[in-house]
């Protein structure tokens, strides 16, 4: 490329592939992704890549500002939907009691730091306390006193 025409176009002009708006793209690297596991070429991801590599997107989005935020509701329908299927395909952990406890913990930590942990009037907790009290006890896991 000639300096004239760089400096017509600039250095960081959009050509190809790289000039057609996302829907496009995505629509073209989604056949290329069909094609390649059709093939048994695909790569496939362990956990701990896919892990990574959601991180290192959800890091950009934020960055870009284009991540979305989700609602305490959205976040909970997602949620559950990813332990239901974890369950049903078998791969869900079992939380020992001790687990549930440290990672309800760390929730509750967490939302009080944001400022966004719900405070319960004494009434819902002491309901919560009896709720949480009676299904101790009809698990067989309760202890009298």
């Amino acid at each position: 490329m000639t300096k004239q025409r760089q400096s017509e176009t600039g250095s960081t002009a959009k050509r190809g592939f790289a000039s057609m708006d996302e829907d496009k793209q995505r629509e073209i690297a989604s056949k290329g992704g069909h094609a390649a596991h059709e093939k048994g070429t695909a790569h496939e991801f362990t956990p701990e890549e896919a892990r990574e590599a959601g991180h290192k997107g959800g890091q950009a989005a934020h960055e870009r500002g284009t991540a979305h935020e989700f609602t305490p509701e959205e976040a909970r329908e997602a949620g559950s939907k990813g332990g239901k299927a974890a369950h049903e395909k078998g791969t869900a952990h079992e939380f020992s009691s001790e687990e549930a406890r440290a990672a309800g913990s760390k929730g509750g930590k967490a939302a009080h730091e944001k400022g966004s942990a719900h405070e319960f009037s004494s009434e819902e907790a002491k309901a919560a306390g009896s709720k949480g009290g009676k299904a101790s006890h009809e698990g067989g896991k309760g202890k009298t006193h």
